[in-house]
């Protein structure tokens, strides 16, 4: 009877020391996942964030980006969407535009509000947040800009939390040479 009892005893120790070690395991490798998940989205993460310089890899997306002959206009990040925190430096998004016709051409660039209704403020304010709202460059035929062009928003303290649409116009001799999008969340 003594040694079924002595029997039980380690089983029942042998049994405890395996649930502790499978717990200590899972609890390592739930954070090793962790860790891998946030690595993983920083990586990929960081081509959709608002641009706070002109670096080499802005310039090589936006670089990569006029593969097609027909491109163009070009922007940083390329989803066009970018996300600003109230307080942070600015940020913003980069573009760059490649001159398809065939002589030198002088170009000029404007940003505007075009969609804040969710944000509860007027155009002008949204506008406000611009640096700089509009700007101009010449191109010779077929070149783009070396460096890309930069617009940056700098938000003030009481920036609502919200989702603005702006809209990039870039003109030749005052007529639409090309157009697109931004999608602004602050948060």
């Amino acid at each position: 009877m003594e040694v079924s009892q002595h029997k039980m005893a380690t089983s029942k120790k042998a049994a405890m020391e395996m649930s502790v070690g499978t717990l200590v395991t899972i609890v390592l490798l739930m954070v090793v996942l962790v860790m891998g998940i946030i690595l993983i989205r920083n990586i990929f993460g960081g081509s959709t964030d608002a641009v706070e310089n002109i670096n080499n890899q802005v310039t090589n997306e936006i670089n990569n980006l006029f593969s097609d002959s027909t491109t163009k206009l070009s922007i940083s990040p390329g989803d066009r969407s970018i996300t600003l925190n109230v307080g942070d430096v600015p940020k913003g998004f980069a573009f760059s535009v490649r001159n398809n016709e065939v002589s030198e051409q002088s170009f000029t660039y404007d940003v505007s509000a075009q969609d804040v209704t969710r944000c509860n403020i007027d155009r002008l304010e949204a506008e406000g947040y611009l640096l700089p709202k509009e700007g101009g460059f010449t191109l010779p035929r077929g070149a783009k800009l070396d460096v890309p062009e930069l617009v940056k928003f700098d938000l003030p303290e009481d920036a609502p939390p919200c989702t603005m649409t702006y809209l990039l116009t870039v003109e030749k001799d005052g007529d639409v040479y090309s157009s697109a999008q931004i999608f602004v969340t602050i948060k």
